[in-house]
């Protein structure tokens, strides 16, 4: 049966209107017409729904007697506080019979042969389970890549015709061997993967169990030395040994935080924000650390391209408004009309605004605003950011500009890293970034570039 059915629920939960075929799924799980939802997966995505304001899409199961069915359900939050339910699907799951034993061991045999270790993934080559001993060779812990794709820890090598075999094999949905792969980080050592497809109820490709045998005979051709990319290296062990896991627990403290499987203790769900800010706090340090790290290389030398100055303001400005919105300030930005041709590199102008943009914000009181304004001054384009915070007072106006300075390190803010990188960028393309402020009149950052190619 693939109708649609709908249902509603009031803000508290319960059922106050649905269709028969999820009327009798309610019954069915002990509730009644006008409870609360008694089908709990179903239920915790329209707490999710009503918590978050967005509407959710999600797969769910729910038992109906003896039978499990496959459910489509899509959660749409009203203003009210109501929930409005859309289910379809309603796919009775088969009971999942063991392969058989014969069948089973002949893949166990397959993949333990001489295997250092093992591994296992969804169908998008996302690690669900996976050996300690993989993450002790490349060197981080099992639980900062169980949710990773397989090439977050391997890279792998093509063959002689260009094919990747785990490639091949993913697109059939069929055994492999034989893929050639290099582990990031650790040694780096060269492995051969072999995996064999995972199969569920339904009969459905759900991923690979896999093995990983060194190639301890085989080591990675030497490549001649690259002076010109040995600092990259850098910005990639920090990828690998820190945006990832950063990202793992970002992403589950939000969950936690946003309590799908019910109400949480307030003291609990505050811990749960805390993380999620600490780890975006820690992800904002990595960029600027990497930013850092390429903007102090000797031959670092931005783009130089024409770039509108009005219009970067006006980019970065859509980029912050969520931001500003949350404290309720006002960015005035130059009108769709004002142009200021200037020579630099977009991304690094962008990045330059963005920053001081972000401070602005930062630093505004709520309700406040921000001013950008632009102008031209000789040769040279300028941008003007200013807002009503607290100032700085003149004694610090230098500091705020050197590495991981900032005026008042108790408050809650950036890495010190972001004035600092902003004006190395300004200076790197021909400009500059200077401030004006006094204690209680707000700051006033001037970012310039040249009118023209230098």
């Amino acid at each position: 049966m693939n109708d649609v059915v709908h249902g509603r629920l009031d803000p508290d939960g319960r059922l106050i209107s649905a269709d028969a075929r999820l009327l009798a799924l309610q019954q069915a799980a002990g509730g009644d017409s006008g409870g609360p939802l008694a089908v709990p997966q179903i239920a915790s995505l329209a707490r999710l729904a009503r918590r978050l304001g967005l509407t959710i899409s999600r797969a769910a199961v729910a038992a109906d007697g003896d039978a499990d069915l496959d459910l489509w359900v899509r959660a749409v939050p009203a203003e009210s506080g109501a929930v409005d339910l859309a289910i379809s699907g309603w796919t009775i799951r088969p009971a999942r019979g063991p392969a058989p034993a014969a069948e089973a061991e002949r893949q166990a045999d397959f993949l333990r042969a001489g295997a250092d270790w093992m591994w296992e993934t969804d169908q998008a080559l996302r690690f669900t389970v996976l050996s300690p001993a993989a993450a002790a060779a490349a060197g981080q812990a099992p639980a900062a890549l169980i949710g990773q794709p397989l090439t977050q820890l391997f890279r792998l090598e093509e063959e002689k015709e260009g094919v990747l075999p785990l490639l091949s094999a993913l697109a059939e949905q069929r055994r492999f061997d034989g893929q050639i792969a290099q582990l990031r980080g650790g040694r780096s050592q060269r492995y051969r993967l072999a995996g064999v497809p995972l199969i569920d109820g339904d009969g459905r490709f759900s991923g690979f169990r896999g093995s990983a045998t060194s190639l301890v005979s085989e080591p990675a051709p030497v490549q001649p030395p690259e002076p010109q990319k040995d600092n990259g290296a850098f910005s990639e062990r920090l990828d690998r040994a820190l945006r990832a896991p950063l990202a793992h627990i970002i992403r589950n403290a939000e969950t936690i935080g946003a309590q799908p499987e019910g109400p949480l203790r307030t003291d609990y769900a505050g811990y749960a924000g805390d993380i999620a800010a600490a780890g975006r706090h820690l992800l904002a340090l990595v960029d600027d650390l990497v930013d850092l790290q390429a903007i102090e290389r000797p031959d670092f030398a931005p783009e130089r391209e024409e770039i509108d100055l009005a219009d970067v303001a006006r980019r970065a400005a859509g980029l912050l408004s969520v931001r500003a919105a949350e404290r309720a300030v006002r960015i005035d930005v130059p009108a769709e009309y004002d142009t200021v041709p200037a020579y630099g590199e977009f991304k690094r102008a962008l990045q330059i605004v963005m920053n001081l943009l972000t401070n602005a914000i930062r630093y505004s009181p709520q309700g406040g605003s921000v001013w950008v304004r632009t102008d031209r001054e000789g040769d040279l384009a300028v941008l003007i950011v200013a807002d009503q915070g607290k100032g700085i007072a003149a004694e610090d106006q230098a500091r705020v500009f050197e590495k991981f300075e900032r005026v008042d390190p108790s408050e809650p803010g950036g890495t010190g890293l972001g004035l600092y990188i902003a004006r190395r960028l300004a200076r790197a393309m021909g400009g500059d970034l200077g401030v004006d402020s006094a204690p209680g009149q707000g700051a006033r950052f001037t970012f310039t570039l040249p009118l023209r190619r230098s």
